[in-house]
């Protein structure tokens, strides 16, 4: 019965996303469920978090109730995000970026917003994006290493099995350096993986992989992370599982 059940609600989210145009969601969410599940995550990190798409998502979506901690360098954007989480007592948002240094850096605000890094956009990326991936300004941002937030976070919160998420827009390998030691408290990372230039100075996918398996995180799932730019993919997200918890 509960197998049943289970198959279910998976077909009715299924035809929920497709009637919303984000089928291509789908094999994300049900990863995210089983992981968080499984593993019982007890808070999120959310960095790269735009106007909460993302935990939002979460929420609506993969089931989780836990604590969600979102990071948007973007001040128009942040403000979007405010709203979206204020009514979420367990949602908490932060105006800064991640990184691998504790300061001030020049933010790129893109054309269209969701693009925006603390990287420039690389002069070989495919045309398709070339009028949205542009800069239209900067701005000056707080940057914060994660190794020196983390124990101001674990005091105000008391979480014990974190998971990672980064969508950052080339930036992702930064943030990782940035946590240090302090990357292995990690139950699971969800990372951005570039096969195509987008930014410059981006990690490759292939490149991404072989850093975190050398640092004790293994792949769990790999998926698209957009409807995709057939016949040639883009980027992809992984999601990673730390090497102690499965025992691999």
């Amino acid at each position: 019965m509960n197998r049943y059940l289970r198959e279910l609600a998976d077909r009715k989210l299924a035809m929920r996303l497709a009637l919303a145009g984000r089928v291509h969601q789908y094999p994300e969410i049900q990863a995210l469920k089983r992981f968080l599940s499984a593993f019982s995550v007890d808070c999120l990190f959310d960095v790269g978090a735009n106007r909460g798409q993302y935990a939002t998502m979460l929420r609506k979506d993969a089931g989780y109730k836990g604590l969600i901690l979102s990071f948007e360098p973007n001040p128009d954007v942040f403000v979007e995000l405010q709203k979206a989480a204020a009514s979420d007592r367990k949602w908490h948002v932060f105006n800064m970026a991640l990184s691998d240094f504790d300061g001030t850096a020049s933010f790129n605000i893109m054309a269209a917003d969701q693009f925006s890094s603390l990287k420039k956009p690389s002069g070989e990326q495919d045309a398709i994006f070339a009028d949205r991936n542009k800069v239209t300004k900067t701005v000056e941002m707080q940057c914060r290493r994660l190794d020196t937030l983390l124990p101001e976070l674990v005091a105000q919160h008391g979480f014990v099995r974190p998971f990672l998420k980064m969508d950052t827009q080339g930036h992702d390998l930064s943030v990782c350096e940035g946590a240090g030691a302090v990357l292995t408290d990690m139950l699971g990372i969800q990372t951005e993986l570039g096969v195509r230039p987008i930014y410059e100075g981006g990690t490759g996918y292939r490149a991404m992989i072989d850093w975190l398996g050398d640092r004790g995180f293994v792949p769990s799932a790999f998926f698209a992370n957009n409807k995709g730019h057939f016949p040639l993919l883009v980027e992809m997200d992984g999601i990673f599982v730390n090497r102690t918890v499965v025992g691999a």
